[in-house]
């Protein structure tokens, strides 16, 4: 169990932080950006989550949470660091496509891409998802320079997935999504 007794410490004031290897690093680095993306995209879920208190979408998104915490820690830590880490492993990301399936089994057909609303745990979740891939699109640009864990970078590219049916789901199963029209407005 983590015990934090001060929540400053002073440490990042010149602008560095530290790593969970104890390494300090710029706060502007690209892993620093990534795990920031992370931590935004685990409160954007947890604003959705909040939307879906009620509904049987709470308990998967708060193992998603507990997830995102997780893979924040593997980031933390270059993927260098043999020592025993914390890391996002092949089976959470096979779990959460399994749920994806299972959702996409109760989902309306789609005939249009759909727009972020509906109802608004639907548009929560659609915001989820796309700070999902602003933190994927940083992971991805971390791992273009050092190590990365590609579990990380693939749970992120199906949670991403994951919040669309989530959302379609949380529009009465698809039938309360709000879709695109091409060119509704063109000749206004």
């Amino acid at each position: 169990m983590v015990k934090l007794d001060r929540i400053y410490t002073r440490g990042g004031d010149a602008g560095e932080t530290s790593l969970g290897d104890g390494t300090r690093v710029a706060k502007h680095g690209a892993r620093i950006v990534a795990l920031g993306e992370v931590d935004e995209a685990n409160a954007a879920v947890g604003l959705a989550r909040a939307a879906c208190a009620a509904t049987a979408l709470a308990t998967p998104l708060g193992t998603i949470q507990n997830e995102l915490f997780d893979l924040g820690a593997d980031l933390c830590v270059p993927l260098a660091d043999e020592r025993t880490r914390l890391r996002i492993t092949a089976a959470q990301v096979t779990r959460l496509e399994g749920e994806i399936d299972a959702a996409n089994e109760r989902l309306a057909p789609l005939t249009s891409f759909v727009l972020p609303g509906g109802s608004e745990a639907a548009a929560r979740l659609h915001l989820a998802r796309a700070v999902v891939r602003r933190a994927e699109r940083a992971v991805t640009a971390l791992a273009a320079g050092e190590s990365v864990n590609p579990d990380a970078r693939a749970y992120l590219n199906r949670l991403s997935d994951y919040l669309f049916v989530a959302a379609r789901l949380a529009n009465d199963a698809g039938r309360g999504d709000v879709t695109w029209v091409p060119g509704a407005t063109a000749g206004s």
